[in-house]
Formats: C-alpha cells, structure tokens, sequence
C-alpha cells in the first residue's frame, strides 16, 4: 500500500483503536501501537518480539480485522464522524445569523459538542497517531 491509501488506512485503524483499543489483547494494542504510532517495520517488531515478520504481519492482520469488526456491530465511530460534521455544520449556520440569535443557539452548540466530545472520551484509549 503506498501514499494517500496508506495514509487513509493509517487514519482508520487510529481512528478505531481509539474507539476500541481497549477491546483488543494487550498483544494485539501493542503490535498496533508499534506499527501505526511508532512506525516500525513488521521486522523490527519481529525482533523485538523474537517472532517472525510473518507472525507480526498475521497479528496486526487479524487485530486490524478485530477493529473492524467493532466498528461493523457497534457503528461508534460512524456515529461520531456524523455529529462531528453536523455539529460544524450548525456552528456555520449559527456564525451566519443574526446576532440575538447567534449567541444562545451559538452556546447550545458548544454543550453539545462539549457532551459528545466527553462521551467520545469515556470510549477512546490514547491515540495511536
């Protein structure tokens, strides 16, 4: 995989290891942890972990599955891409009313986003990337 596909891939497992990371084994996170966040190579790690590059590549293979797997029955970081992009949609819609009506509506957003944010946190692990 190389350029823009890498990167999107990249972004994807981080996205939902941040989700779910703490669903996987502790193997697993930190296979993911060293590839995605790190940045070894499948032989480095595989030195590290006196294990071959196919073992490595076989681990992070079913681990990437395992994320998304999640994500396929739990949809929480589908969820929240959507009222990601809603909430920037209201801001912007907001930021073009008039000012009586900016400032209350503009403060009810920021509770939501506020709530969606921790509530995103109560499920994340720290992230990858």
């Amino acid at each position: 995989m190389h350029g823009e596909n890498a990167l999107q891939k990249t972004n994807r497992i981080n996205v939902l290891f941040d989700f779910y990371g703490p669903l996987l084994t502790e193997k697993q996170q930190t296979f993911l942890k060293c590839y995605y966040h790190d940045d070894y190579s499948l032989g480095e790690i595989a030195d590290d972990f006196a294990i071959s590059r196919q073992a490595v590549y076989e681990h992070l293979k079913r681990s990437e599955q395992a994320l998304e797997e999640y994500e396929k029955k739990l949809r929480l970081a589908a969820r929240h891409q959507r009222l990601e992009a809603g909430l920037a949609q209201l801001e912007e819609l907001i930021g073009e009313l008039p000012p009586p009506w900016r400032e209350p509506l503009g403060q009810a957003a920021k509770r939501l986003r506020r709530a969606e944010n921790e509530a995103s946190a109560d499920t994340e692990t720290p992230a990858l990337g």
